[in-house]
């Protein structure tokens, strides 16, 4: 066996199922599961069509690369979503979702001759990163995002002396769980960073399609070194169709940036055996192809923010976040798990207790005293779990 799998910590929701193992919820009340970011708006009938319009394709082996078609579709997705020209032949791939992607990144670009391998990532975090970097060989850095400077990360907090050994530095914007987006200069900080220290940026942005105001999307990665006239030869931005069509089960994204850094990935994956399935591609090509149906999933989100946030705001203590779709709560008594478990116990509501999403780091689990309330069921379900909270908390 791999020593290194001995590293790997338990799955949040592991550690959920462990948590609640014996307890008895209320029976009388509804099961509602805000614990998990998986969409439970239904997939869009002509993303369907277009898969099982498609099911001939089962009968070839797909590319590694992806087809023409798909890639076409993604750069001009990126071109009319970041005012970018993206070459789809050379700046962008097809990948299984972003979540295999963001872990089969770090196996292919960490070079294991370098004696000291770092990859820094915020904290709390996305476990995909942490798993990526000591599969590795690398070491993680992470860096606590606290709600006393709004959830940013601090780049000025990393010891100078260990800069030389990053090789990767895992970023989320919007990010999951606080739903922060970077700014201009906080890219620029981080462009600088990478260019002075010749490190790779691994942008997660799979929340990127999920915000409030129509006419101020987050700023991704791709916009922000162009608005720097910065190249892409160290950035790779990760993105997927999971969160912004309501289609999880697709597993279906895209990686874009440098053309060396997606030669050089491209190569690992035709090894690693990972092509998209002809049929996903092509409902893929269609998907961001069409922004309907994004507008309106928003609304959706957006009218469950402004739902559920008076009923929870006077119990618990919460940012509103720029975008994506969880609320970052602070708990009474600081007790995330033992809240959540509670809450579990006595009104039948999942949310993910903050410090299984974190690691002790500087002497603090910057996710303790924090519970992750996905709002990814429907307006009624949030709302009545939202009533249960409070009346959980005010007892």
């Amino acid at each position: 066996m791999n020593p290194r799998l001995n590293q790997l910590q338990p799955y949040p929701f592991q550690k959920l199922r462990e948590l609640f193992a014996g307890v008895t919820p209320a029976v009388e009340l509804s099961a509602i599961n805000l614990s998990i970011g998986e969409p439970k708006h239904p997939t869009p009938e002509f993303i369907r069509q277009a898969l099982t319009d498609n099911l001939n394709g089962l009968a070839s082996y797909p590319l590694t690369q992806g087809s023409d078609a798909l890639r076409k579709s993604v750069a001009i997705w990126c071109g009319q979503r970041y005012g970018v020209e993206l070459d789809p032949t050379t700046q962008i791939l097809p990948v299984n979702g972003s979540r295999e992607a963001l872990f089969a990144f770090a196996q292919a670009m960490i070079d294991p001759t370098k004696h000291l391998k770092r990859i820094i990532s915020p904290n709390p975090f996305y476990q995909i990163y942490e798993g990526a970097a000591l599969l590795a060989g690398a070491k993680p850095y992470f860096l606590n995002t606290l709600p006393e400077n709004g959830y940013a990360m601090d780049f000025s907090r990393v010891p100078e002396d260990l800069w030389e050994s990053v090789q990767i530095a895992y970023v989320c914007s919007p990010g999951n769980p606080t739903g922060k987006v970077f700014n201009l200069n906080e890219w620029q900080e981080l462009f600088d960073l990478a260019e002075q220290h010749d490190f790779i940026i691994a942008a997660d942005e799979c929340y990127s399609e999920i915000y409030f105001d129509e006419d101020n999307p987050p700023l991704g990665a791709l916009s922000a070194a162009e608005m720097l006239d910065r190249d892409f030869d160290r950035l790779m931005v990760f993105n997927s169709l999971s969160k912004r069509s309501n289609v999880p089960g697709l597993r279906s994204g895209f990686v874009a940036g440098g053309a060396e850094l997606i030669r050089q990935f491209q190569l690992y994956r035709t090894y690693h055996g990972s092509a998209m399935g002809p049929a996903v591609q092509a409902a893929s090509a269609i998907a961001w192809a069409d922004e309907d149906h994004v507008r309106e999933n928003r609304r959706q989100y957006r009218e469950k923010f402004a739902a559920v946030m008076p009923i929870l705001a006077p119990v618990l203590q919460f940012n509103v976040p720029d975008a994506a779709f969880y609320l970052w709560a602070q708990v009474p008594g600081g007790d995330d798990a033992g809240f959540a478990r509670e809450l579990y116990h006595q009104q039948h509501i999942t949310v993910l207790p903050g410090s299984f999403l974190a690691r002790e780091a500087g002497g603090v689990n910057p996710g303790q005293g924090f519970i992750r309330i996905a709002l990814v069921d429907g307006l009624e379900a949030c709302v009545d779990a939202a009533n249960r909270i409070a009346n959980f908390v005010n007892r």
